[in-house]
C-alpha cells in the first residue's frame, strides 16, 4: 500500500506553503483523495507531480492537538472586543507545533463570550494561561 501524505507534509517536502499545494489540488493540478475533511496525497501522484521520485515523509513525531471552548460570562461588549482582539495578537505568526487557531463569539443579550482554541497541547495550555490572567484583570471592574 503506498503511503499517504497531508497536504502539510507535501508543503514541507516541496518547501511550499500549505495554501500553495492546497490550490494545486483545487486547481487539479495535484491529485489527491478527500478523507473526511483532509485531503491525503500518495507518493506515486506526488511523484508524478514533481516528475522525480517521491521524497521520504520527515521524521515521523506523534502530534496532538487540543479543541478548548471557554465561556466567559457576565462580560460586556468593549471588554469582549478587547479580550478577543488580545488573543488574536497573541496567536499570530508561526509556531512549533503547527497554527493555534482562536475564534470568538460575544453574545450582547447573554454578556457571554465564547472563544473555540484549536492547536498544539502546549499551545493551547499557553494561551489559556493569557485568558485566565486577562479574565482575571477584568473581574474587578
Amino acid at each position: 500500500m503506498a503511503p499517504y501524505y497531508s497536504v502539510e507534509q507535501v508543503a514541507e517536502l516541496l518547501d511550499l506553503h500549505v495554501r500553495t499545494v492546497r490550490g494545486y489540488v483545487r486547481d487539479g493540478r495535484l491529485r489527491a483523495t478527500r478523507i473526511g475533511k483532509q485531503y491525503r496525497i500518495t507518493a506515486q501522484d506526488l511523484a508524478e507531480f514533481t516528475g522525480a521520485q517521491a521524497p521520504a515523509p520527515a521524521e515521523e513525531r506523534r502530534h496532538a492537538e487540543a479543541s478548548t471552548i471557554v465561556q466567559i460570562d457576565a462580560i460586556g461588549t468593549v471588554e469582549a472586543a478587547r479580550l478577543a482582539n488580545t488573543l488574536m495578537a497573541a496567536v499570530a505568526g508561526p509556531r512549533e507545533d503547527g497554527p493555534l487557531r482562536v475564534q470568538t463569539l460575544h453574545d450582547e443579550q447573554r454578556s457571554t463570550l465564547k472563544v473555540v482554541i484549536l492547536g498544539g497541547l502546549a499551545d493551547t495550555a499557553e494561551l489559556l494561561v493569557i485568558v485566565n490572567a486577562l479574565i482575571g484583570e477584568n473581574a474587578d471592574v
